[in-house]
């Protein structure tokens, strides 16, 4: 899979002097004893580390300042554990340039009404401390996740997982870097988008390349490295000739892995973890890549077509959050109107993700119709049953808009013998006919990304990081 860097999380506790060093060294102890705790049962995707107890505007500055240099680190949860009066807050969290949970809790679950006395009320006062600090962070307008709950339960547990997998996205979007060899699409709109406002809001760099780039590239691909590839792929999937001559169906499944060696290479070479590419930009190259996107998308490199760069960009922005596992680019196709079965066939020319391959997929060459170039192998396989999300990038000209709508996937349950192409089937929500008008209607665009493997609260919290408005289909 592509690499992406070790993250973890600083867990920061709140207090003030008020209440004496006894107090606060019961305070450290708690915190500890609750990060320690939160490790050890929550199954979060991160690990948690205590970082300190802050009593001042000075070490809360201090903190802050760490977190943003400290790459490792992908955010902060801050926790009240007794009132920390706001104002001291102001200077670190202005300075925060990375996500920031309030997780409103306590080391007490219960009242113990046999015992309890002012020392407990001024030592277990979070219900008092998150008020003040609510308001601070909406007054600096920071659009920090907020969780409510005592810190063993778990749902707590699975909101804090979701956010930190939306702030390693957050933190990954900083540097996604797109390469588009040739321009988008000719006469499509939906793909177009500014490149300056979403390197600003969304931290990803758009660089445009001539198809020739990328063949001067595969001019340098050995007969020694295709041939051990293509024994991979017959070690991986179905080789499956079908009616091609096997002398013609082998050099074309070579072909692909020509262009597989050197598209890695040549994003490799220059950090980029996306691309995409265009069916009308193939000057110089036999095929139009299908197999070969498709295997670099099973290592985590986010794509899309016709120069869709923004689908590309969020393509590998959400496999970075879910960790590769069940997500891809993915194109509305063709509905099935059966009453009661009503379903939307999601596929693509060529690129569907192997990540979502319920089936064993097979290698097949077939012609494609449309560029005007030799057949294209690609994978064929069948798409896993789930519940998940899609996600559709906008450029509405004043703003960006994200789209989410999220869908129950099924198996297929019918061969497709005559269709050369892999395939994935969901039902939108909340019903078939709500999902796509209130989708058209608000612009979504036929490309997306889809995920099985995450919750809507983690894109969702996402958007709020960066200003995203978005609509929520569900």
């Amino acid at each position: 899979m592509l690499k992406t860097n070790s993250k973890e999380f600083w867990f920061v506790v709140g207090s003030q002097h008020l209440y004496g060093p006894e107090a606060l060294d019961e305070v450290k102890a708690h915190a500890e004893e609750m990060v320690d705790s939160l490790n050890k049962n929550a199954d979060f995707a991160f690990p948690l580390v205590f970082k300190s107890l802050v009593t001042t505007a000075d070490e809360i500055r201090e903190v802050m300042k760490e977190v943003n240099y400290r790459d490792e680190v992908a955010g902060v949860i801050t926790w009240m554990h007794t009132f920390s009066p706001a104002k001291m807050w102001i200077p670190g969290t202005k300075l925060l340039q990375k996500p920031l949970l309030h997780l409103s809790t306590q080391y007490n679950k219960e009242v113990p009404w046999q015992s309890i006395d002012m020392d407990f009320m001024n030592l277990n006062q979070s219900a008092h401390g998150d008020r003040e600090y609510g308001f601070i962070n909406a007054r600096l307008k920071k659009n920090n996740k907020v969780v409510i709950g005592h810190y063993e339960d778990s749902e707590v547990h699975e909101e804090i997982n979701n956010w930190m997998r939306s702030a390693a996205g957050y933190v990954a979007s900083q540097n996604i870097k797109v390469a588009r060899f040739g321009d988008n699409m000719r006469n499509v709109a939906v793909t177009e988008g500014d490149k300056v406002e979403a390197a600003i809001q969304f931290g990803w760099t758009v660089d445009y390349y001539g198809i020739g780039d990328l063949v001067a590239e595969m001019d340098k691909v050995s007969d020694e490295d295709i041939q051990n590839t293509y024994d991979e792929c017959a070690s991986l999937y179905d080789m499956d000739p079908g009616n091609n001559d096997p002398d013609f169906y082998e050099s074309h499944v070579k072909e692909q892995i020509k262009i597989e060696i050197a598209l890695r290479r040549f994003l490799e070479a220059g950090g980029y973890t996306a691309f995409t590419t265009n069916f009308e930009d193939l000057h110089g190259m036999k095929q139009l890549p299908g197999m070969a996107v498709q295997r670099l998308n099973a290592e985590g490199y986010g794509f899309a077509g016709e120069g869709d760069w923004k689908t590309a960009a969020l393509d590998r922005l959400v496999k970075v959050m879910a960790d590769n596992q069940s997500t891809g680019f993915m194109e509305d196709y063709t509905y099935n109107f059966a009453k009661g079965n009503e379903y939307i066939v999601q596929s693509h020319m060529l690129e569907v993700d192997p990540t979502f391959a319920e089936t064993k997929p097979r290698v097949v060459v077939n012609p494609l119709g449309i560029g005007d170039k030799e057949d294209p192998a690609r994978l064929v396989f069948d798409g896993k049953a789930g519940d998940g999300f899609a996600v559709s990038m906008l450029d509405l000209g004043t703003h960006y808009r994200l789209m989410v709508n999220t869908f129950e996937a099924v198996t297929p349950e019918e061969e497709a013998p005559n269709l050369p192409v892999a395939r994935v089937i969901w039902k939108p929500n909340p019903d078939f006919k709500t999902s796509i008008k209130k989708w058209i209607e608000a612009g979504g665009g036929h490309h997306t990304v889809a995920t099985l493997a995450l919750d809507k609260e983690v894109i969702l919290d996402w958007a709020k990081m960066v200003d995203l408005e978005t609509v929520l289909i569900d």
